[in-house]
């Protein structure tokens, strides 16, 4: 029987293991790092990398769209502001820019920070509920 590779396993788990709100932070990191690649591979001049790359982004920002809750008001506000990266992402790839890439990830960096402090926010909530007990 061949073993596993126990990254992939370890990746498997955390992501059948994590919270909803866990499974966002997780899209916004890899979203950063489908960006960060993309950059590289910009500067690399090698524009299939950046191309495969930017469609992933492309790709979790759709899903994070798909995923909104649209009876929150602040869904309404963040669906505007996906789709404009979305749009963003399609332009940089077009023009191979990676000032538009880095505006993006400037807003999904803001995003993912706000919602690390919704996380750790709602998990001293949930142990002050507690009382302290695990």
């Amino acid at each position: 029987m061949a073993m596993k590779n126990p990254y992939q396993t370890y990746s498997n788990n955390a992501v059948t293991t994590a919270s909803p709100g866990e499974l966002t932070l997780m899209l916004y990191n890899g979203c950063l790092k489908f960006i960060n690649q993309a950059k590289q591979a910009v500067a690399d001049g090698n524009i299939e990398a950046k191309n495969t790359s930017i469609q992933k982004a492309q790709a979790i920002i759709q899903e994070l769209m798909v995923t909104l809750n649209m009876e929150m008001a602040v869904s309404e506000n963040l669906m505007s502001l996906y789709d404009y990266l979305n749009r963003r992402l399609v332009e940089a790839n077009i023009k191979n820019d990676t000032i538009i890439l880095e505006e993006v990830e400037g807003f999904v960096t803001e995003f993912r920070d706000t919602w690390k402090e919704v996380i750790q926010k709602n998990r001293q909530l949930q142990h002050a509920g507690t009382g302290g007990q695990a």
